[in-house]
């Protein structure tokens, strides 16, 4: 069973990784790939991602980019997935304000700052599922059957132990997907504001 687990945490690590070399390709060259094209780059670079390619490297290159960054959230993961297809609709702020707001604190104090310890909540607490399962509600509410079908994915993976944690936490939130709610929330907060000041300076009297 641990061998499978381990397997799986490769297969989803060459995904990842294949997917965001092909996000800094489009980034970099300033190219959108077309949709058959991109499938084609994540199977060649997730096989190479994958499988030992010797040479200098003794494992595969999932393998170390998964000793750096450990694994992705379930939520991360599918998100960054999902940005591989088009979509007319964006991720709400609302989802992003949401997930920044819990960060900020949540790791404060999974770290220690104070006497509460909210990681240990995902260790079953009715509380905190009763709390994922509103948020999945809202994001319906928003029109927004992405953010709920990924949030029930993510609950499903944490019951079957998909992952080597048994801390449902493990599977909703990391780093990478905080980093990115906080950045971009802040981003669209100034966008706002300076979209506010340009109106207020185009509809000035006079």
């Amino acid at each position: 069973m641990d061998h499978f687990v381990q397997v799986l945490a490769l297969i989803e690590m060459s995904i990842s990784t294949a997917v965001v070399l092909i996000w800094l390709s489009q980034t970099i060259f300033q190219f959108e790939i077309p949709l058959v094209g991109r499938m084609i780059l994540l199977i060649l670079l997730g096989n190479l991602c994958f499988w030992p390619l010797g040479l200098f490297m003794e494992l595969p290159l999932a393998a170390y980019v998964r000793g750096v960054t450990g694994d992705l959230s379930i939520v991360s993961m599918l998100l960054l997935w999902s940005s591989l297809f088009p979509s007319n609709k964006c991720t709400p702020i609302a989802f992003k304000a949401g997930i920044a707001i819990i960060a900020i604190v949540f790791y404060p104090l999974a770290l220690g700052l104070g006497m509460l310890d909210p990681y240990v909540w995902g260790y079953g607490s009715i509380g905190l599922l009763a709390g994922v399962l509103a948020f999945s509600i809202i994001c319906s509410l928003a029109n927004w059957n992405k953010g709920l079908w990924i949030i029930a994915l993510a609950i499903i993976a944490w019951s079957f132990r998909w992952h080597e944690s048994t801390n449902l936490w493990d599977y909703l939130l990391d780093p990478f997907l905080a980093g990115w709610a906080i950045f971009a929330s802040v981003g669209a907060i100034y966008t706002k504001r300076r979209e506010r000041v340009k109106s207020g300076y185009l509809f000035r009297a006079g």
